[in-house]
Protein backbone atom coordinates (compact mmCIF):
# COMPACT_ATOMS: atom_id res chain seq x y z
CA UNK A 1 0.00 0.00 0.00
CA UNK A 2 1.41 3.37 -0.98
CA UNK A 3 0.45 6.80 0.19
CA UNK A 4 0.35 9.93 -1.90
CA UNK A 5 1.86 12.14 0.80
CA UNK A 6 4.13 14.88 -0.31
CA UNK A 7 6.90 16.49 1.75
CA UNK A 8 4.46 19.07 3.10
CA UNK A 9 1.96 16.44 4.30
CA UNK A 10 4.12 15.25 7.18
CA UNK A 11 2.69 14.85 10.63
CA UNK A 12 3.65 17.73 12.94
CA UNK A 13 5.97 15.54 15.03
CA UNK A 14 8.15 14.89 11.97
CA UNK A 15 9.18 18.49 11.38
CA UNK A 16 12.66 19.12 10.12
CA UNK A 17 15.23 20.34 12.66
CA UNK A 18 15.31 23.89 11.30
CA UNK A 19 11.51 24.19 11.66
CA UNK A 20 11.63 23.80 15.44
CA UNK A 21 10.85 26.87 17.45
CA UNK A 22 12.83 28.14 20.44
CA UNK A 23 11.44 26.57 23.60
CA UNK A 24 10.69 23.32 21.77
CA UNK A 25 11.54 20.60 24.34
CA UNK A 26 13.38 18.60 21.68
CA UNK A 27 15.73 21.47 20.88
CA UNK A 28 19.17 21.18 22.47
CA UNK A 29 20.62 24.34 23.94
CA UNK A 30 24.40 24.16 24.05
CA UNK A 31 26.28 26.25 26.56
CA UNK A 32 29.96 26.30 25.47
CA UNK A 33 31.22 26.54 29.07
CA UNK A 34 29.11 23.57 30.12
CA UNK A 35 30.37 21.52 27.18
CA UNK A 36 33.97 22.48 27.98
CA UNK A 37 33.57 21.52 31.63
CA UNK A 38 31.84 18.24 30.77
CA UNK A 39 34.53 17.28 28.28
CA UNK A 40 37.27 18.17 30.77
CA UNK A 41 35.48 16.06 33.38
CA UNK A 42 35.32 13.08 31.05
CA UNK A 43 39.00 13.33 30.10
CA UNK A 44 40.06 13.78 33.73
CA UNK A 45 37.90 10.80 34.74
CA UNK A 46 39.78 8.60 32.28
CA UNK A 47 43.15 9.95 33.43
CA UNK A 48 42.17 9.41 37.09
CA UNK A 49 41.08 5.85 36.38
CA UNK A 50 44.43 5.15 34.70
CA UNK A 51 46.31 6.85 37.55
CA UNK A 52 44.58 4.66 40.13
CA UNK A 53 45.25 1.52 38.08
CA UNK A 54 48.93 2.44 37.77
CA UNK A 55 49.12 3.08 41.51
CA UNK A 56 47.59 -0.32 42.33
CA UNK A 57 49.91 -2.06 39.87
CA UNK A 58 52.93 -0.31 41.42
CA UNK A 59 51.83 -1.43 44.90
CA UNK A 60 51.49 -5.03 43.67
CA UNK A 61 54.98 -4.92 42.23
CA UNK A 62 56.36 -3.52 45.50
CA UNK A 63 54.57 -6.23 47.50
CA UNK A 64 55.97 -8.93 45.18
CA UNK A 65 59.50 -7.53 45.50
CA UNK A 66 59.82 -7.14 41.71
CA UNK A 67 61.43 -3.71 41.87
CA UNK A 68 64.42 -2.15 43.56
CA UNK A 69 64.35 0.48 46.31
CA UNK A 70 65.45 3.07 43.76
CA UNK A 71 62.56 2.17 41.46
CA UNK A 72 60.14 2.30 44.40
CA UNK A 73 61.30 5.83 45.20
CA UNK A 74 60.95 6.90 41.56
CA UNK A 75 57.48 5.37 41.30
CA UNK A 76 56.36 7.08 44.48
CA UNK A 77 57.58 10.49 43.34
CA UNK A 78 56.00 10.04 39.90
CA UNK A 79 52.63 9.01 41.32
CA UNK A 80 52.66 11.89 43.81
CA UNK A 81 53.43 14.38 41.01
CA UNK A 82 50.64 12.94 38.87
CA UNK A 83 48.21 13.23 41.77
CA UNK A 84 49.22 16.87 42.31
CA UNK A 85 48.76 17.61 38.59
CA UNK A 86 45.31 16.03 38.68
CA UNK A 87 44.37 18.23 41.65
CA UNK A 88 45.52 21.32 39.75
CA UNK A 89 43.52 20.34 36.66
CA UNK A 90 40.39 19.63 38.74
CA UNK A 91 40.75 23.04 40.37
CA UNK A 92 41.32 24.74 37.00
CA UNK A 93 38.10 23.29 35.60
CA UNK A 94 36.14 23.71 38.84
CA UNK A 95 35.71 19.98 39.41
CA UNK A 96 35.92 17.88 42.54
CA UNK A 97 37.11 14.29 42.92
CA UNK A 98 33.45 13.24 43.22
CA UNK A 99 32.66 14.94 39.89
CA UNK A 100 35.02 12.48 38.21
CA UNK A 101 33.37 9.41 39.71
CA UNK A 102 30.77 8.43 37.13
CA UNK A 103 27.80 6.53 38.55
CA UNK A 104 27.37 3.29 36.59
CA UNK A 105 23.93 2.59 38.02
CA UNK A 106 23.62 -0.95 39.38
CA UNK A 107 27.36 -1.50 38.94
CA UNK A 108 28.14 1.35 41.32
CA UNK A 109 30.70 4.15 40.90
CA UNK A 110 33.43 3.89 38.26
CA UNK A 111 36.26 4.83 40.60
CA UNK A 112 36.76 3.03 43.90
CA UNK A 113 36.43 5.28 46.91
CA UNK A 114 39.65 5.30 48.93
Amino acid sequence: MTTDRGPDDRRPDHRRHDERRPGDPRRITVDPESVRRSLAGLVLTIVELLRQLMERQALRRVDQGDISDEQIEELGLTLMALEENMAELREHFGLTQDDLNIDLGPLGPLLPRD
